[in-house]
């Protein structure tokens, strides 16, 4: 009797063994467990590769050699640098570096990770904002003698190109209106260096210059105030300031609280980098281009002191974030660090703005 009751009650325990063995091994078992595997393994390997290009795509890019890079472009086309030729040949390699970077153009991303970033993006705005200056100071008074001059066709095609919205995806995207703008660039170039062609110019006078570096001026102390305002600072109203007859269309306070929001201050902070990596290989072309003027004005030393506080701008960004500490406070405040150097840059470009006025 009990022999019987010991193999009753293992009967069921062994059937249940075989069932699970039977369910473990089937087919649509194995299926299912390998669906599930594949699945992990191919997210795991996207988050993996999303960080990895985030970090290798967050890195501003690095400085250029304007001279060695206008005399590549010069032996490509078998031209030779007359004045002009290595500011457009600069402005050329700006518009190529926003495009050709690691990871390309991301303003307009709408996929990780480019969707995710927003680092680059700012400073992709910041050197778009002064590739398009330099575009319009060509267009307006580098290649034209007098006001009553015609401007030129390809850098009236070109400021177009690259006035175009900087975060359209598609139908027509912005690398592609900018790869057009470069292209008009590319054959301006060739005619300003064509001695039989004679209607590609590029005048370095004092006065084009000046009118030039009047716009730096006033994108420089815009940034600069921007970035100072990262700790909060109360503003006099001097709007009106030195001028008894000057009215505004709308009244403000005597005093205005101005203060940065958190999430705003890195934006700001890269902006300010894109905008200051562009104008110093601009200044340096204009350094380059203007030798004789600059010269003859003794404003040489000036603009290359210019150059020297804009480098420092580009110094290796050692934090992992951008630190955001009170102005005598035991953290840095990266944003009035850039804010000193860009203030000192403004100041010396009002000294040879009127260097380069006096006769």
């Amino acid at each position: 009797m009990d022999s019987q009751d010991a193999t009753s009650t293992q009967k069921p325990n062994l059937g249940s063994k075989v069932t699970k063995v039977a369910t473990f091994y089937h087919p649509r078992t194995w299926k299912e467990k390998g669906l599930w595997w594949t699945l992990g393994l191919f997210v795991v390997t996207y988050l993996i590769v999303v960080v990895v290009l985030g970090i290798l795509w967050s890195r501003s890019p690095g400085e250029f050699d304007i001279r060695e890079n206008a005399l590549a472009m010069a032996n490509q086309q078998e031209k030779k640098l007359v004045p002009g030729y290595v500011t457009t040949a600069t402005a050329i390699r700006i518009a190529e570096t926003l495009l050709d970077k690691p990871g390309g153009y991301l303003s307009n991303d709408l996929t990780p990770p480019g969707v995710y970033l927003d680092n680059i993006p700012n400073w992709e705005f910041g050197a778009l904002t002064e590739l398009r200056d330099l575009v319009a100071a060509l267009r307006n008074d580098f290649s034209r003698s007098q006001t009553q001059s015609i401007e030129d066709k390809d850098l009236r095609d070109a400021d177009q190109q690259f006035s175009y919205n900087p975060k359209s995806w598609i139908l027509p995207s912005t690398e592609s209106e900018y790869r057009k703008g470069i292209k008009v660039m590319y054959r301006y170039l060739e005619r300003l260096s064509d001695e039989k062609a004679h209607d590609g110019q590029f005048f370095t006078r004092s006065d084009n210059l000046n009118d030039y570096l009047a716009v730096v001026n006033k994108r420089l102390g815009s940034l600069a105030q921007r970035l100072a305002a990262s700790v909060g600072q109360t503003r006099i109203n001097t709007d009106l300031a030195g001028d008894p007859n000057a009215r505004q269309s709308t009244p403000t306070a005597d005093e205005t609280r101005v203060k940065t929001p958190w999430a705003k201050i890195d934006d700001i902070f890269f902006e300010a980098r894109g905008y200051s990596w562009a104008l110093l290989h601009t200044l340096r072309a204009l350094e380059a281009d203007f030798a004789s003027v600059l010269n003859n004005k003794n404003a040489l030393i000036s603009l290359q002191q210019i150059i020297r506080e804009l480098e420092n701008t580009q110094a290796f960004i050692w934090s992992p974030v951008i630190l955001n500490g009170t102005g005598f406070g035991p953290m840095a405040n990266h944003s009035l660090i850039m804010a000193s150097y860009i203030s000192r840059a403004n100041a010396a470009i009002i000294d040879l703005r009127n260097l380069l006025q006096q006769g």
